[in-house]
């Protein structure tokens, strides 16, 4: 299958390929090591089992706690330039579309994503590599022993996120980085992400309603926490955003001495658009060709050109127009308006929030209009579910229900079924297992009708495992 004479939405099947034991979440080899190579050292299991009992003491917003971490391990962010990525929706996205392009201009780009769909490993990338387990595990090690130190000191132990990404932070020094896209994990001020201070350019993806009670109960509230992440003298650059926003973020960087920059995707002009991806001109490039599809994947694309165009500003060695095509082309972000089988067709989407299913519901009415649609949902008990499904639910012919992987967040299969059935003419079905749903979903689609799984990002590997042994999938 190809778009545009390219093999299309392929990379999570190499992947598969390339690293089969770390693909899945938990697999391990050799229990953490890689073969051929002994070693006395924390395994690759024992730092997740580590990870896992920190993880028990919650998070905190703020950055007293990484500050003094990153400070036991000599600042390992500080030789390092950042892109660094904020908004609602949209920027893992982003951060493909604009890493891709860095590697193919022959630049070394790590990246820190969250979260993950394929991997735990999946987040910590030099290229699109996955760190491997036993680099996971020796950096873990470091960093265990910096917070020894800081606890013996009186210092307050970090999050589970503030330890991921120290080790993020030394993986890229010790890769010697040329840049590292950089995605914020919650909001921007406060994340942990934001203790860097060598900026180049601050990027903002939409920006809505998501995580209030964290980030604040307005939009402009939202926006000013998410704004946080310029730095005096940056350059910024934002995806179209609602007016609220815009003055938001146009007040910030005048605050903060930045030039800022907006995404115009009215200015983007689509040759040809379907679920395989889009081929369009922007900003005086012709034909231009992404794999990510989705009718948002635009506003994205064009973000990411103008977040290469700013950079570009700045840079003694620019980045050929060569390089962007290219990494717009091979960019892939897994676990968004992916086709992951064609015979049915089955597509998943994270879509986990109001602005996220409203773009996800366009992009269903533009490419499969009536096309019998069979859904399999999870939600989070902690995101707005009841309005995903009066978005989303009236499209159904029939609606399986799941459970979550993380039981103490997931909204009960049945909770979910009650809730979706009020807009929902056809059967809806609680079904538990993923598996099962999996399964169900086959059944009922038969030749002729389309799957889409969604609500959030949490399950979507499972899907893209079971289906692997389904018969005939994409790529």
């Amino acid at each position: 299958m190809s778009f545009a004479g390219v093999p299309v939405n392929c990379g999570w099947q190499e992947s598969i390929k390339a690293v089969p034991a770390v693909f899945y979440d938990d697999a391990t080899e050799s229990g953490g090591t890689q073969k051929g190579k002994e070693t006395k050292n924390v395994t690759y299991k024992e730092a997740r089992v580590y990870l896992d009992e920190v993880s028990k003491y919650g998070s905190v917003l703020g950055l007293d706690a990484v500050r003094n971490l990153l400070c036991e391990l000599g600042n390992p962010q500080d030789g390092l330039r950042f892109i660094h990525i904020a908004g609602t929706n949209g920027k893992g996205s982003v951060l493909a579309f604009i890493s891709s392009i860095l590697s193919e201009a022959g630049f070394r780009v790590g990246r820190y994503i969250s979260p993950t769909v394929i991997s735990y490993l999946e987040r910590i990338q030099t290229d699109g590599k996955w760190i491997l387990e036993t680099e996971f595990a020796e950096l873990v090690e470091e960093v265990q022993k910096a917070i020894v130190r800081m606890e013996a000191k009186g210092l307050a132990g970090p999050t589970v996120f503030e330890i991921e990404t120290a080790v993020a932070f030394l993986y890229f020094q010790k890769k010697h980085c040329d840049f590292v896209a950089l995605e914020a994990g919650l909001g921007g001020a406060l994340d942990a992400t934001n203790i860097v201070e060598n900026t180049l350019v601050a990027v903002f993806t939409t920006i809505s309603r998501d995580h209030m009670g964290y980030l604040g109960d307005t939009l402009e509230e939202i926006a000013g926490n998410k704004a946080g992440i310029l730095k005096p003298g940056c350059v910024a650059v934002s995806a179209a955003q609602a007016p609220a926003v815009k003055k938001v973020l146009e007040d910030y960087a005048l605050k903060y001495g930045c030039s800022l920059r907006f995404a115009d995707p009215q200015k983007a002009a689509v040759q040809k658009q379907d679920y395989r991806g889009t081929v369009f001109s922007y900003g005086g490039m012709e034909q231009l060709q992404i794999q990510m599809p989705g009718s948002y994947q635009i506003l994205n694309a064009v973000t990411a050109y103008e977040a290469i165009h700013a950079l570009n500003s700045i840079l003694e060695q620019k980045i050929p127009e060569q390089a962007v095509r290219r990494g717009f082309l091979k960019a892939c972000w897994p676990g968004r308006f992916m086709c992951i089988k064609e015979r049915p067709v089955f597509l998943v989407d994270g879509a986990h929030n109001v602005d996220a299913a409203i773009r996800l519901r366009e992009s269903m009415e533009m490419f499969f209009p009536q096309k019998r649609l069979i859904y399999i949902m999870g939600v989070f008990r902690d995101k707005e579910y009841r309005k995903i499904a009066e978005i989303m639910a009236p499209l159904a012919e029939c609606i399986y229900t799941v459970d979550l992987p993380d039981q103490n967040r997931t909204l009960p299969a049945e909770d979910l079924k009650r809730v979706a059935k009020a807009y929902c003419k056809g059967m809806v079905q609680a079904v538990g297992g993923i598996e099962k749903a999996v399964e169900k979903a086959l059944e009922a689609a038969r030749e002729d009708g389309v799957i889409l799984a969604f609500g959030s990002l949490s399950y979507l590997g499972q899907v893209m495992k079971t289906c692997e042994g389904t018969g005939e999938n994409y790529g």
